[in-house]
């Protein structure tokens, strides 16, 4: 029989990340979640200040960045392209939800 171990992390939604608090929980470096940033991929809540500060959404986007680079051996450019449209198709899929909820009477797959 086989195990598999899955690792589960619990945050407030609220927390505030430093880079150093990014890299260790994510796996990504701080050269790689810097680079991130620079490309947009991840936006630091405070982007003026010297020592950047995250919110909690910023640790699922990296932990999908750093699966992403292991899984694909992807560069930052890359993950920066498949993290833009990973999140414009979340975006896409919840307008077409919403739409289909002002559909009066109509039932709709959702596959």
């Amino acid at each position: 029989m086989k195990i598999e171990l899955t690792e589960v992390l619990w945050i407030d939604q609220y927390q505030k990340l430093s880079l150093a608090d990014l890299s260790k929980m994510s796996g990504l470096s701080e050269v790689e979640l810097s680079e991130l940033v620079d490309c947009g991929a991840i936006v630091p809540v405070n982007t003026d200040s010297a020592e950047w500060i995250f919110d909690a959404g910023c640790l699922v986007v990296a932990k999908t960045a750093c699966r992403l680079r292991n899984d694909f051996e992807l560069d930052t450019q890359g993950l920066s392209v498949a993290l833009t449209l990973i999140t414009r198709i979340h975006n896409l899929e919840t307008q077409l939800h919403d739409l289909r909820t002002q559909l009066p009477g109509r039932i709709f797959s959702t596959s």
